[in-house]
């Protein structure tokens, strides 16, 4: 999953930065809002965690651009501010933030927060993930297949992540990309297919062909997951 950080405290910007990325997320960082506007309207980001005292362009005025442009605009904003009247709260709210830390706050919360977010935009609605005997937790960050824990690299657990949020659909590696890599991915790269094909060895190391039973690649269009946990539970009832 991407995030974009805007956050004009530069010491902070790089301890979330740092922290998110040990987690596995692919984050940008700006220091003001035109830099952070110029960012949201060119990338596709999961989250933007927006500070709402920047320079050059307020994150009030920075979320109801975001929220009026036709790129991006489905976004989850968690705003980030050391202001607490409950007057400045509502107005972070209805400018279209979806949730609201108030600084100093602690890591841990912010983690939360954020997978909270990410559940929104799928029908599970819960940190684990599960289809078949593979089993994904998105706070513990592991993998497993039956009993056995899978070890993956965190490009591998986010691209696996992506696509089992996303059952069904047919994802090019454009928008792979987009969501697991960040600004620093060459996009002529072949590097989603060879996290892919990586990905699919560790799987069928468990069951043999798993990897291709269960990421399915649609020729000239990009990948699918190809089955979901609610659709598996029906067709065994």
């Amino acid at each position: 999953m991407r995030i974009l950080i805007v956050e004009d405290e530069e010491d902070l910007s790089r301890a979330l930065a740092k922290g998110l990325r040990r987690e596995g997320y692919a984050v940008d960082i700006a220091v003001d809002g035109i830099t952070g506007w110029e960012l949201a309207d060119t990338n596709d980001y999961d989250v933007i965690l927006l500070d709402i005292n920047l320079p050059e362009l307020d994150g009030i005025s920075l979320c109801q651009r975001i929220r009026h442009s036709s790129h991006n605009n489905d976004v989850f904003i968690l705003m980030l501010t050391a202001r607490s009247h409950p007057d400045e709260v509502e107005e972070g709210l209805d400018s279209g933030a979806d949730d609201y830390l108030r600084k100093p706050f602690v890591f841990n919360e912010l983690l939360a927060r954020i997978r909270a977010l990410l559940r929104r935009s799928s029908s599970v609605k819960s940190n684990v993930l599960q289809f078949d005997q593979l089993t994904l937790d998105s706070k513990t960050r592991e993998v497993w297949f039956e009993n056995a824990l899978i070890s993956l690299t965190k490009k591998e657990f986010g691209l696996l992540e992506y696509l089992m949020l996303h059952p069904g659909e047919v994802i090019s590696s454009e928008r792979l990309l987009e969501h697991v890599w960040d600004i620093h991915a060459d996009p002529l790269s072949s590097t989603v297919r060879v996290h892919i094909n990586s990905l699919r060895r560790k799987l069928s190391h468990q069951e043999p062909e798993a990897g291709e039973r269960c990421i399915q690649t649609v020729q000239g269009y990009g990948y699918k997951w190809t089955l979901s946990t609610t659709a598996k539970k029906e067709e065994t009832k």
